[in-house]
């Protein structure tokens, strides 16, 4: 009889893949997890208990079949590990690598909830999928037949490539325009090399115009090129363009110099990793060398402010959030890989106002949590006579994205956009009001993960595709 392959959770204990020493990591801006090794993935793909009713799967936005290739890494099938992985999940290594596990798969492992740690998914997906780059078992789209219709995307993030490579499989002609000169949108130039390293991104990219999608680089809708000549040259168009307007912070000398916004704080210094020459890297003004850092949140952004200040050479680095550590909206093991790195973070304390210009202070109250608020989560409220000055020579606000203006950008009043600005559109398919045009992502859900984006573009080609399939049938009858 063969010998069980999996449910050793009773005898294997949970294991991460080696994580670089703080003191080392903080020196670069490389990854900071090592690779697991063959025998150590299988070893931990063999503690799932491939449950009936598998929860992991259940709360990915992919609904990604985790079971099924946790099986098959733990059996040495990797090349087939692979194909289930991809056969839901347009880019599994970026996914393994920045998806917030602990939230999603892995916050839900049945297997935890008996004691026993949940299964290292993230990090198995991550091998899975370099392991099938390094044997070249990563493909360009290669569709079986051309197709005439022609579909233009707005945005070169995860989820307008996710549509691309769907709809460029079926054979549709794809042209992508982007505002930045390198496709990728925030996977490029927001989140940092030392949680997603670029290469693992370009690589997609080379790919996809390798598998015929057409980039237009450079590109500002409704200034290079009109919203209405994009539709005009297609037969569909989908918004893909995610939200990028900072939510500002308030109060007095809130304009001074040294205040800055996160996505330009981030954007300068994944520009400088990528070779670039960044003036305003090189002048200081977005640069955290040797200066006193106060960074304002508490979402993924925050955490990643904080953590490239270190990366700087920060003399220090500080987070104020208003809420306490168990309400904060960011990753928990990203606090925890921040407070490592020596982050101090500033718990239940919110910005008042701003000293100097150049700035040198940020007026900080104190704040407690009182009542929930509608969403549910308990609002914070100021204590009275608990404020202070916190000296800061750089501050950067990561309170969070808003959309763009896009009907007045664009020159579109028509494009319907809901109270909040996003774009309206039917979540399901990515339909809009306006014929032909669809919109994913950000720019429909606001600030979101990267995941659901990439569900968003891979339903909204699946809705194109079958349109075209409906109008094509109805042409030949």
């Amino acid at each position: 009889m063969a010998k069980q392959p999996m449910l050793k959770f009773v005898t294997v204990e949970r294991d991460m893949p080696e994580k670089r020493a703080a003191g080392s990591r903080k020196e670069d801006f490389g990854e900071i997890y090592a690779e697991f090794a063959k025998a150590k993935a299988a070893e931990q793909a063999s503690r799932c208990s491939q449950c009936g009713v598998p929860y992991c799967q259940n709360h990915c936005p992919l609904q990604n079949n985790i079971p099924d290739w946790l099986n098959l890494t733990a059996t040495g099938r990797l090349e087939e590990a692979y194909q289930v992985s991809q056969a839901t999940n347009t880019f599994p290594e970026i996914c393994g690598r920045i998806c917030p596990q602990d939230r999603l798969c892995e916050g839900n492992c049945v297997i935890e909830g008996s004691g026993h740690g949940t299964v290292t998914i993230g990090a198995v997906e991550k091998y899975i999928t370099d392991t099938a780059w390094e044997n070249g078992w990563v493909t360009p789209v290669s569709p079986a037949h051309e197709r005439k219709e022609s579909v233009g995307i707005i945005g070169a993030g995860p989820g307008g490539l996710a549509a691309a490579e769907r709809l460029r499989a079926e054979g549709v002609q794809v042209t992508v325009y982007d505002r930045y000169d390198r496709a990728g949108g925030l996977l490029t130039y927001g989140i940092p090399g030392f949680k997603l390293e670029k290469d693992v991104v370009m690589r997609r990219i080379d790919q996809l115009e390798q598998g015929g999608v057409k980039f237009v680089q450079n590109c500002n809708v409704g200034e290079d090129i009109s919203f209405d000549a994009i539709r005009k040259q297609h037969d569909a168009v989908v918004i893909a363009t995610g939200v990028y307007k900072t939510r500002e912070l308030q109060g007095p000398g809130v304009g001074g110099k040294g205040i800055v916004r996160a996505i330009d704080y981030l954007t300068a210094s994944n520009r400088l990793n990528f070779g670039d020459t960044v003036p305003e890297i090189e002048s200081g003004e977005l640069n955290a060398e040797g200066k006193k850092v106060v960074v304002i949140g508490g979402g993924d952004t925050a955490m990643d402010c904080v953590r490239t200040a270190i990366r700087q050479g920060a003399e220090s680095v500080k987070c104020l959030y208003r809420r306490d550590r168990a309400n904060m909206p960011g990753s928990q093991r990203e606090v925890q890989n921040a407070e490592e790195e020596g982050v101090i973070f500033e718990w239940l304390a919110a910005p008042a106002g701003f000293h100097g210009d150049p700035v040198n202070a940020v007026a900080v109250q104190k704040m407690r949590l009182g009542a929930p608020d509608a969403s549910g989560r308990q609002s914070p409220e100021v204590i009275d006579g608990a404020d202070y000055n916190e000296a800061a020579d750089l501050i950067v606000q990561a309170l969070g994205f808003e959309p763009e203006d896009l009907p007045t950008l664009w020159g579109c009043k028509e494009l319907p956009v809901t109270r909040w600005g996003t774009v309206k559109a039917a979540f399901t398919t990515g339909e809009t009001e306006l014929d032909g045009v669809y919109a994913v992502g950000d720019v429909v859900r606001g600030a979101s993960l990267v995941v659901w984006a990439i569900k968003d573009g891979r339903d909204c080609a699946d809705a194109i595709l079958e349109k075209m399939n409906a109008v094509n049938q109805i042409a030949a009858e």
